[in-house]
């Protein structure tokens, strides 16, 4: 490995996978955005909450995020306006927020993926299901490993 040579770095395999990692987020968020209808943070936030459920903080959910408090609050501002987030006052702390999905919000979410059928109909139609599952292992745990050393 030499560092030093960005030519010769480019090639390791470990710089690879980020790079197409990197690449399919782009495309990815993109084709969300286009057929989803929505911004890609914000069915980020969807999803998460659709995943774990619950209330979180403004700054627990920046923090799973790993955006800046002011990129979230953005986030959290356009998803309340569409009604698909409920922002309260913590009973415990009043200066503290929590944040829920609404109903709404699930209906969007799963409106979003209801109009990005057919891309993920294509999509599994050009990789096998056995592709998928050997991908997982791998990708699992690179995600795990970049979450504990965050």
């Amino acid at each position: 490995m030499q560092p030093d040579n960005p030519r010769l770095a480019r090639d390791r395999a470990d710089v690879r996978v980020m790079t197409e990692i990197g690449i399919i987020s782009q495309l990815s968020n993109a084709k969300l955005e286009k057929t989803g209808g929505m911004p890609a943070a914000q069915f980020g936030l969807l999803s998460h909450f659709m995943r774990r459920g619950g209330e979180e903080s403004p700054a627990q959910l920046a923090s799973a995020f790993q955006v800046g408090k002011s990129a979230m609050t953005h986030t959290l501002q356009r998803a309340e306006a569409a009604g698909w987030i409920r922002i309260r006052p913590d009973a415990e702390d009043g200066r503290r927020k929590l944040v829920s999905l609404t109903p709404a919000g699930a209906a969007a979410y799963g409106e979003a993926l209801k109009r990005m059928r057919p891309h993920l109909e294509s999509l599994r139609e050009a990789f096998t299901d056995q592709e998928f599952a050997q991908a997982l292992p791998f990708l699992t745990a690179l995600r795990a490993w970049l979450d504990d050393n965050r």
